[in-house]
C-alpha cells in the first residue's frame, strides 16, 4: 500500500479552516478587530527575532506559527469587511505572489541579474518605479514604520539617501547616526549588532 505524500499548503488551508470556524464560534475571536490585535501583531514579530536570535529551530517555528495566525487573523477580518476595505486571505498570498514575481525577474523574466547584489540592485529598481507609478514619495520618510527601532528606522532613511556622511557633532543624536552609517559603510547591521552585544552583558547580581 503506498501513502501519498502531503500535499503542500494542506496545513495552511487547515488553518485558514480553523480561523473560520474560531471567528464564527469563539466570543473573544468574534470580537476582535484589526485595531484591537495591533500590539499582537508587533509582539509575535519580537518573538520570531528573539527566536533567531537563540538559534533554536523549534522554538522559531512555533514563533512563525504566532505570527503566520496573526495574518490569517487579519484577513478573516478583512474578508467580513465592505468596499474598497475588504480583502481575505488569497488577495494577501495573491499580493505577494505578483510582488515576487515582478521583483525577480532573473526568475520570472527577461532579467539579467545574477549575482546577490545585481538581484538586490534590480529589485530596489523595480521597488523604485512601482513607487513613481503610485506618485512617489513626498519625503525619505514616506513608508518607514514609525514604530521602527530608531537604529533601524536610521538604517533605512540613510539607504534611501544614499548614505550621506552624516553631519558630525556632540549632539548624541548625530553621533548615533554616524555610528549607523559607519555600520552600514561595512555592511553591518546596528540594530542587530547592538542587540547582539547588549545579550553578551552579564547579568546584574540579585538583591
Amino acid at each position: 500500500m503506498t501513502h501519498e505524500p502531503p500535499v503542500a499548503g494542506a496545513a495552511l488551508l487547515e488553518l485558514v479552516e480553523v480561523m473560520d470556524r474560531l471567528r464564527r464560534e469563539c466570543a473573544w475571536t468574534a470580537e476582535q478587530t484589526h485595531e484591537s490585535l495591533a500590539r499582537y501583531v508587533l509582539e509575535e514579530a519580537h518573538e520570531v527575532l528573539e527566536a533567531l536570535d537563540a538559534g533554536d529551530p523549534d522554538q522559531l517555528r512555533d514563533e512563525l506559527g504566532d505570527l503566520l495566525m496573526q495574518v490569517v487573523f487579519h484577513a478573516r477580518i478583512g474578508s467580513e469587511a465592505s468596499g474598497e476595505a475588504r480583502f481575505d486571505v488569497d488577495d494577501v498570498a495573491r499580493g505577494i505572489t505578483d510582488k515576487l514575481r515582478r521583483r525577480n525577474p532573473h526568475v520570472f523574466g527577461d532579467g539579467t541579474a545574477r549575482t546577490p547584489a545585481e538581484i538586490d540592485a534590480a529589485w530596489q529598481a523595480v521597488k523604485a518605479q512601482e513607487k513613481r507609478e503610485r506618485g512617489g514619495r513626498a519625503s525619505v520618510h514616506d513608508g518607514i514604520p514609525a514604530s521602527l527601532p530608531a537604529l533601524a528606522y536610521a538604517d533605512k532613511v540613510l539607504k534611501r539617501l544614499g548614505d550621506p556622511a552624516p553631519a558630525r557633532g556632540d549632539d548624541i543624536g548625530l553621533r548615533l547616526l554616524a555610528l549607523v552609517a559607519e555600520a552600514r559603510a561595512a555592511g553591518v547591521d546596528a540594530e542587530e549588532a547592538l542587540r547582539r552585544t547588549v545579550r553578551t552583558l552579564p547579568d546584574a547580581p540579585a538583591g
